[in-house]
């Protein structure tokens, strides 16, 4: 009953029931799934699908979401992963109907005090209801714990691996459940919300390959525009990598900018 302000764009007197106004609504309806390439990709990222880039109303939302308390985006980006994971999904030649295991990267727990809760699972929880109500076999497994680390903010791609594996923990009283479940030999699709150098996403298939889990794929809400692929031109042309995403003229820094896999 309430208006508020727009998760997308910020502009004014929207219904709290929706969050958005009707043209960020448009915007990320009209997002397709594509595949990301960090580049330089780090050794054992697993293909990755992203919804759209994180710019607009995407990234508006997803901030609003994960920083800033409006848990009830939590279904409609639950509903734009369950895009991705199906797009990673049949890009690792699946099909519907076939059995799908999503597992989220864990969030540390003072992340999850911070947020009220672990932001991701909760997406990845909507986004296997959504793919069980499209015909997929979809299960949510949380095989991994994660310790506390450092900031990642200003480590550079190979420093970020290091950190993000050393952090990562399989939780073993776990492990001989998930193994005797039969979607262990269906396709498993690891999620995060952000992927920018890919470091947390090698991270966690290196973990889950130790495990005798195979990664199949990786699918994310959002990914930073240096390393979108580009549609249709030349892969000369792809700007250099650099330490950031965007220039700082471009995306103003913040938590949720830099710190994305940080959880």
């Amino acid at each position: 009953m309430l208006p508020t302000a727009c998760a997308g764009c910020g502009a004014e007197r929207v219904p709290l029931r929706l969050g958005t106004c009707a043209e960020c609504v448009v915007a990320l309806e009209g997002l397709t799934p594509y595949p990301v390439v960090p580049v330089p990709p780090p050794s054992g990222m697993p293909p990755c699908t992203a919804v759209g880039p994180y710019a607009g109303a995407l990234r508006g939302v997803l901030l609003a979401y994960k920083e800033r308390g409006r848990h009830r985006l939590a279904r409609p980006l639950g509903a734009l992963l369950a895009g991705a994971v199906a797009a990673a999904a049949v890009r690792a030649g699946a099909a519907t109907g076939a059995p799908l295991l999503i597992v989220p990267v864990p969030s540390t727990a003072a992340a999850a005090r911070r947020r009220h809760g672990d932001h991701l699972a909760r997406l990845a929880g909507h986004a296997a209801c959504r793919l069980r109500a499209a015909g997929w076999r979809a299960e949510l497994a949380r095989p991994l714990r994660a310790a506390p680390r450092p900031d990642s903010a200003d480590l550079g791609a190979l420093a970020r691996v290091a950190v993000a594996e050393s952090s990562l923990r399989i939780k073993a009283t776990r492990i001989g459940i998930s193994q005797r479940r039969s979607t262990m030999r269906g396709t498993l699709v690891v999620v995060d919300d952000i992927v920018t150098t890919g470091a947390t996403l090698a991270a966690v298939a290196t973990r889950l390959t130790e495990a005798n889990m195979q990664v199949a794929g990786a699918a994310v809400l959002a990914a930073t525009q240096l390393r979108r692929a580009h549609r249709g031109s030349d892969r000369s042309s792809r700007r250099p990598v650099a330490d950031r995403a965007q220039s700082p003229e471009a995306l103003p820094r913040t938590r949720g900018d830099w710190g994305a896999s940080a959880r």
